[in-house]
């Protein structure tokens, strides 16, 4: 008589551990893509039931799950430990946040520098605070103290000469909770700071010692370490290179300058100053020789040959860990430590299995310590780097040679890290290819060893070898920089904007073009990859992605105003933003990322509506980046000098400008006095819906009453689709006037304007005068960039905040959220 084979649960039971790794990575990651964050107790209960209902019997007697049955009972009970596990440290840091009460109020705050500080702009001292306690602050219940920010990011404007007079202090802050901008691309303030655990950010308005506040041993680290930071600057203050060397010794990256990042962003290289896998990567190799030498000369008999295993792997793992306090600790070193730890044990102790192992080992570990540790774009590409490579090369019959090794880790890494870099809304410069051949074995080589020689050196020798040393890491360092600086300033073709499943493909087509041995396949995959890079580059110019139906988006910019309409294929960008040269651009925070994240690169119609700077400031950060076809302003003139190369600008347009859909009304007053009262206003009229969205820039109330009464053909009616109006100069009660208000009467206004800025905007009364016509209030700083999408009869406004993670504060009434200070 056949029987079913059923297996006893303790058999059943023996899910590789691999697979369960990976089930609890996959629970830690899921929780960064929800709206809300999850009723974590609950999940534990759910997963503790499913791992119980995976080891007991089910039904009756004899019957147990099958194989596949219990396998999916494991995936979801260690899924569900990792989504708790990631969820209780969130809720965690999510409840150690400003109060909304204590926003604008000036407080005391005593405790300890967490971080080295660093020179910010508009000359400033910013620097990351750990609180002790808060002597002045009257709390209603201790439950009130545990909720209150351990650590904030400050400002100190106007720092004295000699910054801050220690590293226990008492200072005097005015805060406000965490928040940034929040657009659908580019970099968001607010994730940077609920990933380092940063419950406020303020400005420091007074500084006093306070050497009695007790001083734990991390508080005692963070000194030790500032200590550190400070001997080096004297000691290579006359370094020509002191920022590369700073940089690389200690992680200290506060000497390097603008120029250092614009060359190391456009070569692809910022990895190599920070203290990540390719500098303990290379400690670790050198430690290991060195300690297997010691080994060596043990006596054959007084230690076995997995013990001097033991003892190598020990040396490492020290040396390696006191590098990395040494350098900071920071996050990519905290990461890289644990990957080093992993691959170190995985070689040394000459474990035979797959080198997937240690991989997963160190993944785990790192969610493990670190549960937010997936906010980190570098989190994703340490790994993807790590994982190329094993892809690329484990268990191959014969090794590369080093050059051809070389070229081939660097050509994959190239191609597969691509759509990684797109997803973070980063681009792959080509210049990385090449910077990065010649400065990854350079810095691998040459200036790491001779760091890790000459600089601890450098503090005992007398003082005429210090020069020598100085002169000796100056040029290998000069010479990596003037490689950089060449490659950097070469013109380089911009790569194709490739879909990021295109970009996916491609990556995965290397790979296998590196594995499989065929010669027949390599050639047919290179084909492929040949026929679609041709192409992509012969494609006509003008071939961009349509946004049907049409569709207008308001950037959240802080202070200042830009707007993007698409229709078709055509593109108009209104405003660029604010921006100060050499400080800070809307452009390249969220301009430049937004329209690479939509695949456009050919503005047809850009227009300054001023050139003021919270309009025009972006055209800095701009230009250089995009194919602009035409540029129109209400100050011509002013506008032209703001471009960083000479240009031709055109005055206000007095014809209209059709797209496909849209018609583009323009208008501008014939009696400005100033700046203001010159912005070019915009009408954007929907031929279809009937729908209107006014573009007014700054003008006051005296241009106002002049428009109404210049161009009653706008006005004719209510608009059939309805009006949407961006509140003239942000919202300010200097425009708005009760006239304008009740003429337009809108469906929607829109404020541009910063979360608590020192304007105040929008004003109290500009708020009154539209709710008396009932119309609906957004503003950028309550609700992220806004979306106004063409129906087929009305407009649809999307918020980014709506659709954001649960760690972003949800937008609410404007008048409730956006306060001002």
């Amino acid at each position: 008589m056949s029987r079913t084979r059923m297996e006893h649960p303790a058999q059943a039971a023996t899910v590789p551990w691999p697979w369960l790794a990976m089930s609890f990575t996959s629970g830690v990651i899921v929780l960064y893509a929800l709206p809300a964050l999850p009723p974590y107790f609950l999940i534990l209960i759910i997963s503790v039931l499913a791992a119980i209902l995976a080891l007991v019997p089910v039904s009756g007697a004899g019957l147990w799950l099958p194989r596949w049955g219990r396998w999916s009972l494991w995936t979801a009970a260690f899924a569900g430990l990792g989504l708790a596990w990631a969820a209780v440290h969130s809720g965690v840091r999510l409840d150690q946040q400003l109060p909304e009460h204590l926003e604008g109020e000036k407080i005391s705050v005593r405790g300890y520098l967490c971080s080295l500080p660093q020179p910010g702009s508009f000359k400033s001292l910013r620097f990351n605070f750990c609180v002790h306690d808060w002597p002045e602050l009257v709390l209603v219940g201790p439950e009130d103290r545990d909720r209150l920010p351990e650590r904030l990011r400050l400002a100190w404007y106007g720092a004295r000469e000699g910054g801050l007079p220690g590293n226990l202090l008492e200072l005097v802050v005015v805060l406000k909770r965490p928040h940034g901008q929040v657009n659908r691309h580019g970099f968001r303030y607010e994730d940077w700071l609920f990933r380092h655990h940063i419950g406020a950010t303020g400005s420091v308005r007074s500084v006093a010692r306070a050497d009695d506040v007790p001083c734990n041993w991390v508080c005692t680290y963070h000194q030790v370490y500032a200590d550190v930071a400070r001997a080096v600057d004297r000691q290579f203050a006359r370094a020509d290179q002191l920022g590369l060397i700073a940089s690389l010794l200690i992680g200290n990256r506060a000497h390097l300058t603008d120029d250092h990042w614009q060359t190391l962003k456009a070569t692809g290289t910022i990895h190599l100053v920070a203290i990540s896998g390719l500098h303990l990567g290379l400690l670790a190799a050198v430690l290991g020789l060195l300690a297997r030498a010691l080994m060596v000369l043990v006596p054959a008999g007084r230690l076995s040959e997995r013990r001097r295993r033991q003892w190598v792997l020990a040396m490492v793992l020290a040396g390696c860990s006191a590098y990395a306090l040494l350098a900071g600790f920071s996050v990519p070193t905290q990461r890289a430590l644990i990957m080093v730890a992993s691959a170190s044990g995985y070689w040394l102790l000459a474990r035979q299995s797959s080198p997937w192992r240690p991989f997963i080992m160190a993944l785990v570990l790192i969610l493990l310590i670190d549960p937010l540790a997936p906010l980190d774009q570098g989190f994703w590409l340490s790994f993807g780097a790590v994982a190329i490579l094993v892809l690329a090369f484990a268990g191959r019959l014969g090794a590369p040679g080093w050059l051809r090794g070389l070229v081939l880790a660097q050509f994959a890494i190239f191609a597969a890290l691509w759509p990684i870099l797109v997803w973070h809304g980063q681009s792959q410069p080509l210049a990385g290819f090449l910077a990065n051949l010649v400065a990854i074995p350079w810095v691998s080589l040459v200036v790491m060893p001779l760091l890790f020689l000459l600089g601890p050196l450098a503090f005992v020798v007398p003082a005429g070898v210090q020069g020598l040393i100085q002169v000796t890491l100056d040029s290998v360092l000069a010479a990596l920089w003037h490689w950089l600086v060449w490659v950097g300033g070469l013109e380089w073709p911009d790569l194709p904007q490739f879909p990021l499943g295109v970009l996916a493909a491609q990556g995965v087509l290397v790979l296998l073009m590196l594995r499989v041995p065929e010669r027949g396949f390599r050639q047919a995959a290179g084909l492929v990859l040949v026929i679609g890079w041709a192409s992509a580059i012969l494609s006509p110019a003008d071939a961009r992605p349509r946004a049907e139906p049409p569709v207008i988006t308001v950037w959240d910019v802080g202070q200042g105003l830009s707007v993007l309409i698409r229709d078709g294929q055509r593109a108009v960008l209104y405003d660029t933003g604010p921006g100060v040269p050499g400080v800070f651009s809307a452009a390249e925070s969220v301009l430049l990322p937004g329209l690479q994240g939509r695949g456009i690169g050919i503005i047809d119609l850009l227009v300054i509506s001023h050139a003021d700077s919270d309009h025009a400031g972006g055209l800095y950060g701009l230009v250089p980046a995009l194919d602009i076809r035409r540029v129109v302003s209400g100050e011509p003139v002013e506008a032209a000098a703001a471009f960083p190369a000479p240009r031709p600008v055109g005055p206000c347009p007095t014809e209209p400008v059709v797209l496909e859909r849209l018609e583009l009304h323009f208008w501008q007053s014939s009696s400005a006095d100033d700046s203001n009262d010159a912005s070019c206003v915009m009408v954007v009229m929907d031929t279809a819906s009937g729908s209107q969205v006014w573009l007014p820039g700054d003008i006051g109330r005296s241009v106002e009453a002049e428009l109404l009464a210049d161009r009653p053909d706008l006005l004719n009616g209510r608009a059939e689709g309805g009006r949407y109006v961006v509140a003239p100069h942000h919202g300010s009660n200097t425009s708005s006037s009760r006239a304008w208000v009740n003429a337009l009467v809108p469906e929607a206004v829109i404020y541009t304007a910063g979360y608590r800025h020192r304007y105040g905007h929008p004003h109290p009364d500009v708020l009154a005068r539209y709710d008396a016509v009932n119309s609906r209030a957004f503003s950028t700083a309550c609700s992220g960039e806004l979306n106004l999408t063409f129906g087929p009869e009305q407009v649809t406004v999307t918020e980014a905040r709506v659709a954001a993670p649960f760690w972003i504060h949800r937008p609410g009434p404007v008048r409730d959220l956006c306060k001002s200070p």
